[in-house]
C-alpha cells in the first residue's frame, strides 16, 4: 500500500510538472549524465513529501523503469499487433513469488488461448480471468471484450472443492470459461429451477423463493424480471456463504456473475431494494482481501452506484429507512464499510487528504456500531441470540430497553408472516384441488389462480374465458409473435388470454404443454404434474444445496462483526501517520 501511495503522489507530481522519465535526460543512454538530474528531482520531491532523498529516488527509478517498457510495448503492438497483458495472479501462485507477470498476445485470438498459457505457465487447473469486473468469455476473442494493450486483468483461482464439483446443466448463458467453475454453474441452475417455480406445488417437495418487500408482502414483477432477480440474489447469497469462510476468489466469480443478472433487472426494480448496492460493496471488499487494488477505477464505480442505490433507497437523510423500519442504525454499517473503503482508494491513489476524510467518518460510524458487552450478556440471558442482540441495540443506539422491545416486537412480526404464508399456501393447495377436480389440468389451474390472487371463483371465470376467448386488435401483435413461434392461432388466443396478456408466460404455458393449452376436457392425467421433473433427484440435490446458503435471519448482510473493518481501520491509519500531512 504505502509503495503504491508514494507511486502514484510522484506521477501526479511528474505530471504536474511536464516531466517525461523516458526522455533525456533520463534515458538509459544518458545515464551518467542524467544522474545528477534524477537525483536533484529526487530531493526536491521528497522535501515536498517529506520522506528521503534515497527513498523517492529508489521509487523513480521504478517509475522511470515502467515508463521506458511500456514505451517499448507500444513499440511492439504497433509494429506486430502482439499486446502486453498484465496479469494479477492468486497469492502464491507466481514465479518467485511475484504477484504480477506479463504476457504477450494477439487481441484476435479466443480468450481460451490465453487462459490455456495461463494455466500452463502458471500452473492453474481452475480459474476465471476478470478484466474490469466482468469474466472473459472463453470462447469469444479478446478484442471483442475489451481486452486492449497494457489490459490488466485479475486470475481468480476457483478452489479445488468447487472445481471437482460436477455441472449437470449448463446455465442459459454459460460461456466455455464456465467449465472451469462448476460450483458458479451449480449455483445459477440451483437458483434458475427455484425462479420457475411458483409455489402451486408441494413446499415441501418443491421449495421455492419469492420476491417481498422489507415488511414480507409479495412483490408483483414481471415474470423475466423475477427470475433474473432471483438468480442475482441467489448468486450474491453463495458469494457471501464464500466470503464468511475467506474463499475471496470462490466468492467473487460469484459476486460478478450476481452483477451481470442485476444489470437484466429494471432501474425501477433497482432502485426499490438495496441488495444492488450491498452487492458492489462486497465486490469491493473482495477487490480488498485478493490485494487487487489495481482495480482501482472499477472499485472506485462500484462504490459511486452503492451509495446512489442506498440513497435511493433509504432517503437522503434515511427517511424511508426510518418509515419502514423505525431505525436506521443497523444500516449504518453499511456505509461503514463505503467510507473505509474509500478511504482505503483514496489512499493508493496518493490522495491521502481524502483518506484521512474517509477514515475519520469511518472511525465516527465504527465508534456508534460497536455495542456494549454488558448490554450484550444481558440481552442473550433474555433468550436473544448474539446477531439479534447485536443488531437491535445498534438499531437503538445503545438504549437497552429498547432494544429487547424491539428484537420481541420483531419475532412476532416474523411469526405473523409465517402463519400468514401457511395460510396463503393452505388456499392455493385448496383451490387447486378445487380446480382439478373440475377437470382442469393442473398448469392451467396454477396460472389462473395467480392471475386471480388465490380466488377461486375469479380462477374459473378466467379459464372459462380462456377457453372461449376471440382475439382483439390489442393481442393481434402477441398472437402474431406466438405464431411466428409455430404456435397454432386459437392456442396462442387461449395462451394469451389464460395469462393475462404475458407474452412469455404464455409462450412458457405452450412449450410445456406440446402446443396447446390445458383446458376442462383434459384429464389431469395427462398432463405431467407440476415438479414431477423438478422433483428428480439432481434437480432435489441442486435446489438443496443452494438453499444451504440463504440466511434464515433477513438481516443476516447487516450483522458484521466489524472485526476486518477494526483491522483495516488501523491499517490505514498506520500508514497515514507515516505520511504527514501535506
Amino acid at each position: 500500500m504505502a509503495e503504491q501511495n508514494l507511486e502514484a503522489k510522484l506521477k501526479k507530481l511528474l505530471k504536474q510538472d511536464k516531466i517525461q522519465l523516458w526522455k533525456e535526460p533520463y534515458t538509459d543512454e544518458q545515464q551518467r549524465a542524467g544522474s545528477g538530474h534524477m537525483q536533484e528531482l529526487a530531493e526536491r520531491y521528497g522535501a515536498m513529501l517529506r520522506l528521503s532523498g534515497s527513498e523517492v529516488a529508489g521509487a523513480l527509478e521504478l517509475i522511470r523503469v515502467q515508463a521506458l517498457k511500456r514505451g517499448q510495448r507500444n513499440h511492439t503492438f504497433r509494429e506486430t499487433d502482439v499486446a502486453t497483458l498484465e496479469l494479477l495472479l492468486p497469492r502464491g501462485c507466481g514465479k518467485d513469488g511475484k504477484s504480477r507477470m506479463f504476457m504477450e498476445s494477439r487481441l484476435d485470438v479466443c480468450a481460451q488461448e490465453l487462459m490455456d498459457r495461463i494455466a500452463r505457465e502458471v500452473g492453474l487447473k481452475s480459474f476465471k480471468v476478470i478484466l474490469n469486473g466482468k469474466t472473459l468469455n472463453a470462447g469469444l476473442r479478446l478484442d471483442r471484450q475489451g481486452v486492449g494493450n497494457h489490459s490488466k486483468m485479475m486470475v481468480l483461482k476457483v478452489s479445488s472443492v468447487a472445481a471437482a464439483q460436477s455441472a449437470r446443466h449448463d446455465a442459459d448463458d454459460a460461456s466455455p470459461s464456465t467449465s472451469r467453475d462448476h460450483s458458479v454453474q451449480r449455483t445459477h441452475r440451483g437458483f434458475q429451477i427455484l425462479s420457475e417455480r411458483d409455489g402451486t406445488e408441494d413446499p415441501e417437495t418443491a421449495p421455492f423463493l419469492e420476491v417481498a418487500d422489507q415488511k414480507g408482502n409479495p412483490l408483483t414483477i414481471p415474470r423475466e424480471e423475477k427470475k433474473a432477480l432471483i438468480l442475482a440474489m441467489g448468486l450474491h447469497e453463495k458469494g457471501r456463504a464464500l466470503m464468511k469462510r475467506k474463499l475471496y476468489d470462490d466468492a467473487l466469480c460469484h459476486l460478478l456473475q450476481a452483477d451481470l443478472h442485476f444489470s437484466r433487472c429494471g432501474s425501477g426494480l433497482l432502485g426499490a431494494v438495496d441488495n444492488y448496492g450491498v452487492l458492489q460493496l462486497d465486490v469491493v471488499w473482495c477487490y480488498r482481501a485478493l490485494e487487487a487494488l489495481s482495480c482501482l477505477e472499477d472499485g472506485r464505480e462500484r462504490l459511486r452506484r452503492a451509495e446512489d442505490c442506498f440513497l435511493r433507497c433509504y432517503g437522503e437523510r434515511r427517511q424511508r429507512l426510518l418509515s419502514i423500519k423505525g431505525s436506521s442504525g443497523r444500516e449504518e454499517a453499511l456505509f461503514l464499510r463505503l467510507h473505509l473503503l474509500r478511504s482505503l482508494l483514496a489512499f493508493v491513489d496518493g490522495d491521502d487528504p481524502q483518506a484521512r476524510q474517509q477514515l475519520d467518518r469511518a472511525e465516527s460510524l465504527y465508534a456508534g456500531l460497536c455495542p456494549d458487552a454488558d448490554k450484550m450478556t444481558e440481552l442473550m440471558l433474555l433468550g436473544f441470540s448474539e446477531r439479534e442482540a447485536r443488531l437491535g441495540l445498534r438499531a437503538c443506539g445503545g438504549d437497552l430497553h429498547e432494544a429487547s422491545m424491539l428484537i420481541a416486537n420483531q419475532r412476532q412480526e416474523r411469526e405473523e408472516l409465517r402463519r400468514r404464508e401457511r395460510e396463503k399456501r393452505q388456499r392455493t393447495e385448496a383451490g387447486l384441488a378445487i380446480l382439478k377436480e373440475a377437470g382442469y389440468a393442473p398448469r392451467a389451474a396454477a396460472a389462473a389462480l395467480r392471475r386471480a390472487d388465490g380466488d377461486v371463483e375469479r380462477a374459473f371465470r378466467i379459464l372459462l374465458d380462456a377457453s372461449q376467448t376471440i382475439a382483439t386488435p390489442d393481442t393481434g401483435e402477441k398472437v402474431s409473435q406466438l405464431l411466428y413461434l409455430g404456435f397454432e392461432r386459437s392456442a396462442a388466443e387461449a395462451a394469451l388470454a389464460l395469462t393475462g396478456g404475458d407474452i412469455h408466460s404464455a409462450t412458457e404455458l405452450l412449450m410445456d404443454n406440446g402446443g396447446s393449452v390445458p383446458s376442462a376436457t383434459t384429464p389431469p392425467s395427462e398432463e405431467e404434474e407440476p415438479g414431477a421433473s423438478s422433483g428428480s433427484t439432481d434437480e432435489s440435490e441442486l435446489v438443496n444445496e443452494v438453499l444451504e446458503d440463504i440466511p434464515s435471519h433477513e438481516d443476516d448482510y447487516l450483522d458484521l462483526t466489524l472485526e476486518e473493518e477494526l483491522l483495516l481501520i488501523n491499517t490505514i491509519k498506520t500508514h497515514l501517520e507515516r505520511t504527514p500531512a501535506q
